[in-house]
């Protein structure tokens, strides 16, 4: 009993020594980039005001979210908690901005994470073509994996397809080099990661896992992510010779020998610094690497972040 105590006050110094860490750094080096004061006037339309001619696919900085399609996750007050890390709905996150969405699916077609339910696959798949049918020039990352502990959705393909065929992309490494008026009318890039099922092959209208990779650091501790985040992300080739997506999350996880284990307190360690985040990665030289980068809970300011500094790039200030 004593050991336990002992170890969960050793735990939650850590944790405090951290937050301090990334707080100093912060205080210290500040949140300026080239395209920091850039606020996009329309957050939903932000990629055709900047231009469908001017935005390369690899260029784009791509808002994201992190398990995207949460916001009714579970029991409301009893296990949402431990399990939410979106408020808004999918829809609602494409309308401020968001083009990278996290969705995890089980073999009922129910969205899940972890062994904890939500709506089905069609709630998403609705608010995605809602989201299309309003704007003209918006491409989106769409990430659809069978979550961990679960057997893929019969026909998950088929399905997809039907669903969304005249929006999707195929498989192909030129896409990368292309800019969005080069896609249009093709607007989603559909990335299916099953867990039983083959993977999609080139030119198929479907992408492969290895087009959307990350280096995903499971722990609570805050400046030890954001630091892992910079290393790992120094290590890619940059994003002119890269032919796959590198996402970058802004989040922590709750770790079961920690007391708090709720989502948005664990998450707000660390969520408050993605400005410092692309502030270092210019003072590491890794900025030209930065392209898919996400978070829990999404506002304005973070979408704000990415668009600015792919204004930046389209601009030639980086």
């Amino acid at each position: 009993m004593g050991s336990e105590v002992s170890k969960q006050i050793q735990r939650r110094k850590a944790v405090s020594m951290e937050k301090q860490m990334l707080f100093d750094l912060n205080e210290n080096c500040g949140e300026t980039f080239p395209g920091c004061d850039y606020r996009p006037t329309d957050r939903k339309n932000w990629m055709s005001s900047l231009g469908p001619k001017e935005l390369h696919i690899n260029n784009i900085v791509w808002p994201g979210t992190h398990n995207s399609a949460t916001d009714r996750i579970g029991i409301p007050c009893i296990s949402r908690p431990f399990a939410q890390c979106q408020t808004l709905s999918v829809y609602q996150q494409l309308a401020l901005g968001t083009r990278v969405l996290d969705i995890r699916v089980n073999e009922n077609n129910r969205v899940c994470h972890g062994i904890l339910l939500t709506y089905n696959i069609d709630v998403v798949i609705n608010d995605v073509k809602k989201f299309l049918f309003e704007t003209t020039s918006e491409v989106i990352i769409l990430e659809i994996r069978t979550e961990y502990g679960h057997r893929d959705p019969p026909e998950f393909e088929d399905y997809l397809e039907e669903k969304l065929s005249m929006y999707l992309i195929h498989q192909d490494d030129y896409v990368f080099g292309k800019t969005i008026a080069e896609l249009l009318p093709k607007r989603i890039i559909c990335v299916w990661k099953p867990r039983n099922s083959p993977q999609p092959k080139p030119g198929s209208p479907f992408w492969s896992a290895e087009y959307l990779k990350d280096n995903w650091i499971d722990t609570d501790l805050p400046s030890t992510k954001f630091d892992s985040n910079l290393k790992y992300l120094s290590d890619q080739a940059p994003v002119s010779s890269r032919y796959f997506f590198y996402r970058v999350e802004n989040t922590v996880t709750a770790q079961p020998d920690n007391p708090v284990v709720c989502v948005r307190p664990v998450t707000g360690r660390i969520h408050g610094y993605a400005r410092l985040f692309i502030n270092r990665c210019f003072a590491e030289g890794c900025a030209n690497r930065l392209q898919v980068f996400s978070t829990d809970f999404i506002g304005e300011d973070f979408v704000d972040a990415c668009v600015g500094l792919t204004h930046a790039r389209v601009h030639g200030e980086c």
